[in-house]
């Protein structure tokens, strides 16, 4: 397998957001993809924020995205078309994660089907989250699933819900090589929040984001995986972001 990490630039968030209710000084947060070369074919987790809606809707995130860095400059810059993405993994449906679904119109998308209930009939307080709907497009082919599942030779699925009712982490565990890769897409944000088993903002359930949190941190053990942080700016800067790659 060979696995890309898709810049998609970044967002301005509160500390009380960031680490719950701990007050600070407002923080900058990476927002990125996963692109999955596997013999089954090519698989994408999730497809950051869309600029032009952040700006209208959410416009106190301060985002910032180059052309270079929406989802489809991305790809071809790894060697590859939105229309090569066989599958699309939604970890969940807020804003900053379905930003670029709407160009992966012949994908199928794989997600919870608690998550797809909710994000189209959602909570009024989760309306910021879920305020980016052009997932939901005419001709979206959607395969809800549930409970943990192998999606593919070494890329399983988790259950990790709490941040959002449908929420999955994705593991992956190469049969030999450098060590399982576990992607914790919002479960923490942060290596300090994983620490203290903090769920970050826009929580529907925070008793069970602290099981998921927990979660983690057994998978992490019980696989030998290094956990990778969807919104920590620190940990970003020591990753290989596209068109560097790792070889699993």
């Amino acid at each position: 397998m060979k696995l890309w990490l898709l810049d998609n630039g970044s967002i301005v968030i509160e500390h009380t957001q960031l680490m719950w209710n701990v007050p600070g000084p407002q923080v900058r947060i990476p927002s990125y993809a996963v692109l999955i070369e596997h013999d089954d074919g090519l698989y994408l987790f999730d497809t950051g924020f869309d600029l032009e809606h952040t700006n209208a809707v959410l416009p106190f995130e301060l985002p910032e995205q180059t052309p270079e860095q929406t989802i489809p400059a991305q790809l071809r810059m790894c060697g590859f078309e939105p229309a090569d993405v066989g599958t699309l993994v939604n970890s969940h449906l807020h804003f900053d994660h379905v930003g670029g679904n709407k160009h992966l119109t012949s994908s199928k998308v794989v997600l919870h089907e608690r998550e797809l209930a909710q994000a189209r009939d959602h909570e009024p307080f989760e309306f910021f989250g879920y305020s980016d709907k052009t997932w939901d497009h005419e001709g979206a082919r959607f395969e809800p699933v549930s409970g943990d599942l192998e999606l593919a030779a070494g890329l399983w699925l988790f259950e990790t819900p709490g941040h959002t009712v449908g929420h999955y982490s994705l593991l992956v565990k190469p049969e030999s090589g450098m060590r399982p890769m576990l992607f914790a897409f919002d479960v923490v944000y942060t290596q300090p929040a994983l620490e203290k088993s903090i769920q970050p903002g826009f929580h529907v359930d925070p008793r069970a984001g602290v099981r998921s949190i927990a979660r983690i941190k057994e998978l992490a053990e019980q696989h030998g995986a290094d956990v990778y942080f969807s919104h920590d700016m620190d940990a970003w800067q020591t990753y290989k972001h596209a068109p560097d790659f790792y070889e699993l």
